[in-house]
């Protein structure tokens, strides 16, 4: 049995389907993180703006072994995780959960999954090739990537703003947040939802049409909600 099917039957024997989308697209998310309030000047006058928390530059590798940067996603929605193939533990749930995202918008050109593995030493492209293919998923619509190390948990923690950390005491000898973030064409966070909570990841495939409304993503491109 591949990852897929065991995945889907995971989240069958929860209770799950894919869930007809309400339309709540008029709902405007809130913008998570930090924010500044700072004076620009607008036609010699001096006025305030908000800077608002944005996704800090990275640079990773993908399991194709296609560099993967913010400009991968710019102008695009994407939803983020943070996993190791190896976790024994909340990962092969949240994986579970995520493919219920990644088959509700496989066919929408504005909605991308990017998942960094914790665990880069052994989780190489080549393994993580093989995972995406047992998962029955494909880049770039859904990215697994590697990287350095302190780069990955660095913009977990900061940018992300969510657990992700080596730990020999955890289950698996990693610890990290169920998180599954929602990022916006700017690079700003607008959800954070429980992927391990089938509830919470049903809001979050109700909650993207909202975004994509906000930023004029409403022609042909349909998602199979």
């Amino acid at each position: 049995m591949n990852l897929r099917k065991l995945f889907t039957l995971l989240a069958l024997s929860s209770g799950l389907g894919l869930f007809s989308c309400e339309d709540k697209a008029d709902k405007k998310l809130p913008i998570l993180g930090r924010k500044e309030i700072v004076d620009k000047e607008v036609g010699g006058e001096i006025m305030q703006d908000t800077l608002y928390h944005t996704i800090a530059p990275f640079k990773f590798v993908n399991q194709d072994g296609t560099e993967i940067t913010n400009d991968t996603y710019r102008g695009k929605i994407y939803v983020s995780d943070f996993f190791f193939t190896t976790c024994p533990t909340i990962c092969p749930i949240m994986k579970s959960q995520m493919l219920r995202v990644y088959e509700a918008y496989q066919s929408d050109p504005n909605v991308f999954i990017l998942s960094h593995t914790i665990d880069p030493e052994h989780d190489t492209v080549a393994l993580l090739n093989d995972y995406a293919k047992r998962l029955g998923v494909q880049a770039p619509k859904w990215n697994f990537v590697t990287g350095d190390k302190e780069k990955i948990y660095e913009i977990g923690q900061q940018s992300y703003m969510v657990t992700a950390y080596e730990d020999e005491q955890a289950d698996g000898g990693y610890i990290h947040s169920g998180a599954f973030l929602l990022i916006d064409p700017e690079g700003r966070v607008r959800g954070k939802y429980d992927g391990t909570k089938p509830e919470e990841v049903e809001a979050l495939i109700k909650d993207i049409p909202s975004l994509k409304k906000e930023y004029g993503m409403t022609s042909d491109d349909k998602s199979s909600l």
